[in-house]
């Protein structure tokens, strides 16, 4: 199974408290430790979380949907984990399976990661360059 890990922070984004106690600046003084902050959900995620709703309200197991597809039910079961990083076509054959169009998936994903909270979203200097290539 694989573990999800949180992404490195580069150092000078580190907060104080996180800090060895050696590079922490003179100056500036331990702080009470800050709750963390909860990352936005990863594309994968939201795609699994949306197949297997669309999937329950059909009332289908995932032997059937995956069937359709014309994957096996234990690729199905990963996509809807979130496990899996399927391919396009992968995702179409899915989608496919359950009557929707890939627009439709696409637009329901989308609809569902923007509902997340302002400031959630990663901003540090590599998913900034990140967002910059994107663009």
């Amino acid at each position: 199974m694989a573990e999800t890990v949180r992404p490195l922070m580069p150092a000078d984004d580190m907060p104080a408290d996180d800090m060895p106690a050696d590079d922490m600046p003179a100056d500036e003084a331990p702080r009470e430790p800050s709750a963390p902050r909860p990352e936005e959900p990863l594309w994968r995620d939201a795609l699994g979380q949306c197949l297997r709703r669309l999937r329950l309200e059909r009332g289908e197991i995932l032997v059937e949907t995956a069937r359709r597809a014309g994957v096996s039910p234990q690729y199905l079961s990963e996509m809807e984990r979130g496990v899996k990083e399927p391919s396009s076509e992968m995702i179409a054959a899915v989608a496919g399976a359950l009557d929707v169009t890939l627009g439709d998936l696409t637009l329901a994903i989308a609809t569902t990661l923007l509902a997340v909270p302002a400031g959630r979203a990663p901003a540090g200097p590599t998913c900034q360059a990140a967002y910059a290539l994107a663009a």
